[in-house]
């Protein structure tokens, strides 16, 4: 289950331009390959095949499909699993062959699943932000994906500071290799920041929580020549031009991965071990769904996930 996921709940049986009525969502998927269509040969996808699923879906033929990217398909209007193509909420999901990527035999299917999407993210906006190894960066928001990132981020040699408002989720974050946190009720966060950065503030940022108070905050402990990047949804970044022209800031966003970087990231963490499946609170069954979304409509646990 993703944040994201609950855009669609929250819309109820509405059905829009973007979200079909009667549409099964989950766009997290990981599983067993269970049939093969015709013309797919053995090397793409065979019966029994451990896998994660890249939820796009595009032309195949445009420049952005071709470099994994179909979320940015120009060829026709790209599909999304679980928002206007059927997701993975269900016993059975049926997707195009080139949409797979092995899952490690190391890796549980939780956390394929958790890559797939949530997990994902936090990698593709580090991978936006470039080489964070021995940078200090900050992250805005402790959720399943600020928790991912915070996790990434210390094993690729950051040095992290996570700020969030829950004191579970920094207590989270600490354990996930976190130096410091903050709980900016508590503290202003861009003060605190500048404190622990000899008053240079921070060179990398990536704001998760969607928040827009943690936008201002994010772009304000920004170092000179720093670089922020945005990944969480609902939240406004604004700021006047004059202010901040001299920083020579920058400011970039990130949607999801490609699905060269979904290996990638498989990869990374299968190669060290990294401790995915400490991300989830919750484990539902397919027929607790009803009682799983009210739950996670609450937001005041970690990720949840069905398994069967």
């Amino acid at each position: 289950m993703c944040g994201s996921d609950l855009h669609v709940y929250r819309a109820g049986a509405v059905p829009s331009d973007r979200i079909p009525a009667l549409c099964i969502a989950g766009h997290e998927p990981a599983g067993v390959v269970a049939f093969v269509g015709p013309g797919v040969s053995e090397d793409v996808a065979k019966i029994g095949d451990r896998v994660m699923v890249h939820h796009y879906s595009g032309c195949t033929r445009c420049d952005q499909c071709r470099s994994g990217w179909p979320q940015m398909c120009t060829g026709m209007e790209y599909r999304l699993y679980g928002t206007n193509e059927n997701g993975a909420h269900a016993p059975f999901m049926r997707v195009p062959a080139a949409t797979l990527v092995r899952l490690h035999d190391s890796l549980s299917f939780e956390a394929g699943a958790a890559i797939g999407c949530g997990t994902g993210t936090a990698w593709g906006g580090l991978e936006r932000l470039g080489d964070v190894g021995g940078s200090t960066l900050v992250v805005f928001g402790q959720g399943p994906v600020g928790l991912s990132a915070t996790m990434l981020a210390s094993a690729r040699g950051a040095r992290v500071i996570a700020v969030d408002v829950a004191p579970e989720r920094l207590q989270r974050a600490e354990q996930f290799g976190a130096v410091q946190v903050i709980d900016p009720a508590e503290v202003d966060p861009v003060e605190v920041i500048r404190e622990a950065t000899l008053g240079r503030g921070a060179p990398l940022v990536l704001e998760t929580s969607g928040s827009s108070q943690a936008a201002t905050s994010a772009l304000a402990c920004l170092a000179p020549w720093g670089r922020a990047c945005f990944v969480g949804l609902g939240g406004k970044v604004e700021f006047a031009v004059q202010d901040v022209l001299k920083t020579q800031m920058s400011i970039m966003t990130s949607w999801s991965l490609s699905i060269v970087d979904l290996s990638r990231c498989a990869d990374f963490i299968a190669q060290n071990r990294l401790p995915v499946d400490d991300l989830f609170s919750h484990r539902w069954r397919l027929e607790q769904a009803a009682e799983a979304y009210v739950e996670f409509d609450k937001q005041s646990a970690g990720k949840g996930v069905f398994v069967f």
